[in-house]
């Protein structure tokens, strides 16, 4: 493919950005994304289950659900032994994703902080690797010397905002904006140094301003907080991020098709199911000595030869049971396990509200919601009230509720369903709004745009963008 001045697709991803705030809210404070809209075609898309940053991104860059990519989570079981748990890298990814295929098709290909692409691996361009390494220390660019051109053009180059989970909020505040100026900043210069064919650039930054200061702007948080200093951070970063995307298109030509997309949405965080204390409270779970204060289930004994269960916390909970010559000490006869396993998925969607008013709360199986089941899957994924109430893992409450996080001070959970805006001056849409999207639809949906034979067994349509 001959060299050209603007790529031919751009993807600017906005981890956790949510489509409610940027289509109703504060659609006349985002004149970027408001024009996108208008000219081109958006709609609600649904995440995959769990709508966590891993996997979705390598669910939406793959079209293949968790199932199939054997990734469940952030950390998911390497091995049958209880407690080993793991960080699943970009190295769990076993398919091809969109720039694979692309420069395969022999696009030039820029990709920049897309989760999952840690540690980075050979494309045909460049690769900046994502929030999950570790510092600059390790490989984090491909071609290896593009790390020394970073660093000539951004000596505090940052991977990720670190330690967001904590009380400093101006210093978080700062470092979120030094994430999203520095992204942008290399996604313009590999823009014009490379002219690449395809980029894809993903900011970290949203999430970690919902999670940090999502109280300070709902007033429908148990924990509001009215007249907070903070009470425009989020919005005001939403038009910052609407800014740099209008800059970066000014260096594009017309003849570049964009997509604006999100992995999932946000709501606000209203408490925490403390998964393994009800499970010790229902005889599934037993500890040999509990704790009187919130430990983590890894640092106490756990009587495994009269445990059937327990869980993991997390923005969702999964569930592991303890099966008969599965588990090391497994105590469920396999025959028993697919009625013990709906008996405890029953018993979980009926836990109430501290008031005692139903939740709504779901527990999956794998195998009736991903097309393929590989690795250690959880036994159930539970969505606590659709994901309003997180999964706490520590014992030691005597409590099944708790306003605090496990992992630190958290105002938001993810929602199931991010955004999608796509326009093509080739082929405006004029504000048509794409209903019944799914993160799997992304990739067949632009391989077919670009006249490219899709990997066979996608799950996802091709979308009428």
């Amino acid at each position: 493919m001959s060299p050209r001045s603007s790529p031919r697709l751009l993807i600017v991803g906005l981890d956790c950005m949510e489509p409610s705030l940027v289509f109703e809210q504060w659609r006349d404070n985002l004149p970027n994304f408001s024009r996108l809209m208008a000219q081109g075609s958006y709609g609600r898309l649904e995440s995959s289950i769990p709508a966590i940053t891993v996997p979705a991104w390598s669910c939406m860059m793959s079209g293949r659900d968790p199932g199939e990519l054997g990734i469940y989570g952030f950390r998911n079981r390497s091995s049958r032994g209880y407690q080993k748990m793991a960080i699943a890298d970009g190295r769990a990814v076993k398919v091809p994703r969109l720039w694979d295929l692309l420069g395969d098709a022999g696009w030039k290909v820029a990709v920049i902080s897309v989760p999952g692409t840690s540690p980075p691996y050979p494309v045909k361009g460049q690769l900046v690797s994502c929030f999950l390494t570790p510092n600059r220390s390790v490989p984090h660019t491909y071609p290896p010397e593009l790390a020394n051109q970073i660093s000539q053009w951004m000596p505090d180059f940052i991977l990720d905002v670190p330690d967001f989970r904590s009380d400093e909020k101006d210093r978080i505040l700062q470092d979120i904006y030094t994430l999203c100026d520095q992204r942008f900043t290399l996604a313009t210069k590999l823009l014009k140094q490379e002219a690449p064919d395809f980029l894809m650039v993903v900011d970290m930054g949203v999430d970690r301003i919902h999670h940090c200061f999502w109280k300070s702007m709902d007033s429908s948080h148990p924990q509001y907080k009215p007249n907070s200093p903070y009470k425009n951070a989020i919005r005001d970063y939403y038009v910052y991020v609407d800014r740099h995307v209008g800059e970066l298109l000014k260096i594009c030509g017309n003849q570049t098709a964009i997509l604006i997309v999100s992995d999932h949405g946000a709501r606000p965080l209203i408490g925490g199911i403390c998964l393994n204390e009800w499970l010790i409270a229902e005889g599934y779970l037993v500890l040999k000595e509990a704790p009187d204060v919130p430990t983590s289930l890894d640092e106490v004994e756990v009587d495994w030869s009269r445990t059937k269960a327990w869980g993991a916390g997390g923005y969702y909970g999964r569930v592991f049971l303890n099966v008969q010559g599965r588990e090391p000490q497994g105590v469920i006869p396999l025959a028993d396990y697919e009625q013990e396993r709906s008996h405890l998925a029953k018993k979980l969607a009926a836990i109430t509200a501290p008031d005692g008013q139903p939740l709504n709360t779901r527990a999956f199986k794998p195998q009736q919601i991903y097309q393929k089941v590989r690795g250690i899957a959880p036994d159930l994924i539970v969505y606590f009230d659709e994901l309003a109430w997180r999964s706490v893992g520590t014992v030691g409450s005597n409590s099944l509720y708790t306003s605090k996080n496990d992992t630190g001070p958290d105002d938001a959970n993810h929602a199931q369903y991010g955004l999608m805006i796509f326009y093509d001056s080739q082929q405006p849409a004029q504000g048509k709004v794409i209903d019944n999207a799914q993160i799997y639809d992304i990739l067949p949906t632009l391989l077919h745009r670009y006249q490219l034979v899709p990997p066979p067994n996608l799950r996802g349509k091709v979308l009428p963008i």
